[in-house]
């Protein structure tokens, strides 16, 4: 069986966390800890009924007081036979306990990733969801919540990896080159809270990518000169255009010229390259950039969002809600 419970003591009337609750779920949602974590997502308004879950996890609303309590049961698939329920309690007139309670027992490969993994994931994500509370009411927190070592290595897995999609038709990618013998195009989900700004995006795929991505341009200046190709003077990532969703960077060089567009869509980011060939140099690079090409931004679109779902966090202490199995 499964008992686990976090709570908080708001300095606040009661009143004041109703909102927070009301709001869990929605487009609007102040309480979820997102972008570390996937998001809560309801297929509607907060009401009994309502089906949703964040990331693998689904649930649906069996019992709802609105400002006060919300209960959700978790769909048989999931391995949890039970529900969690958020509970705002008044304490006096000006002290509420947010609580949140997990009850059930678990089934299936549950049974072991509960203890492996998933409670030290939820337990992260409850300190952190009252965390939310205590800033979004100007209360705290006072003892911000800690990442254990083995929840800074999990929670990397709620970070949703880059895929392959269509090439978008956009504004400053059209026209770009005179001609495209190649293109390719990736994108990530974005969860709530990170940034909007592109140029913040192709910061973080460009000028921060992994290191053994770094590694591999570092051989690649290493050689091309070797070959009568031009070595990248540092400006090949430069930012060339933008607009408010979408920046375009790239370069022109003697064996070929290349066009990256880095472009924020509502809920996701999409890095597309396209590339003109001169010559036969240009080629014979090509054939061989294309095959590890795709590797690469993926790599680098994964590690940007990843880094991007990361919120600024104060020096850590031990978290102050409790907790029990």
């Amino acid at each position: 069986m499964v008992h686990n419970v976090h709570e908080r003591v708001l300095p606040v009337p009661v009143a004041d966390v109703e909102p927070l609750l009301d709001g869990l779920g929605g487009p609007d949602d102040r309480l979820w800890p997102s972008p570390a974590w996937a998001p809560m997502v309801l297929d509607g308004p907060l009401r009994i009924g309502a089906s949703g879950g964040h990331g693998p996890i689904r649930y649906r609303v069996t019992a709802y007081e609105p400002g006060r309590m919300v209960e959700f049961t978790f769909h048989p698939r999931v391995g949890l036979h039970g529900r969690h329920t958020l509970i705002a309690e008044p304490a006096g007139p000006s002290r509420t306990v947010l609580r949140h309670v997990v009850e059930g027992r678990t089934a299936g490969r549950v049974l072991l990733l509960w203890p492996l993994a998933i409670r030290w994931l939820h337990d992260a994500v409850l300190e952190d969801l009252l965390d939310r509370a205590e800033a979004e009411l100007g209360t705290g927190p006072a003892r911000p919540a800690w990442w254990s070592p083995w929840v800074r290595l999990l929670q990397p897995l709620e970070v949703p990896r880059a895929r392959e999609v269509d090439l978008p038709a956009t504004a400053l990618l059209a026209g770009a080159l005179e001609r495209v013998d190649w293109a390719d195009a990736y994108a990530v989900v974005c969860h709530p809270g990170m940034p909007t700004d592109p140029q913040a995006w192709a910061d973080a795929i460009f000028r921060d990518p992994p290191r053994w991505v770094v590694a591999l341009l570092g051989l690649r200046q290493a050689v091309v000169g070797l070959v009568g190709i031009e070595r990248d003077d540092g400006t090949a990532f430069d930012t060339l255009a933008r607009t408010d969703d979408e920046v375009l960077l790239g370069t022109d060089a003697g064996h070929l010229d290349f066009r990256a567009s880095v472009r924020r869509e509502p809920d996701r980011v999409v890095l597309s390259t396209v590339v003109q060939v001169h010559n036969a140099r240009g080629r014979a690079y090509s054939a061989l950039v294309r095959r590890v090409h795709p590797v690469v931004v993926r790599a680098m679109l994964t590690r940007a969002a990843r880094r991007l779902s990361r919120a600024p966090r104060v020096a850590p202490t031990r978290a102050s809600g409790t907790f029990a199995r």
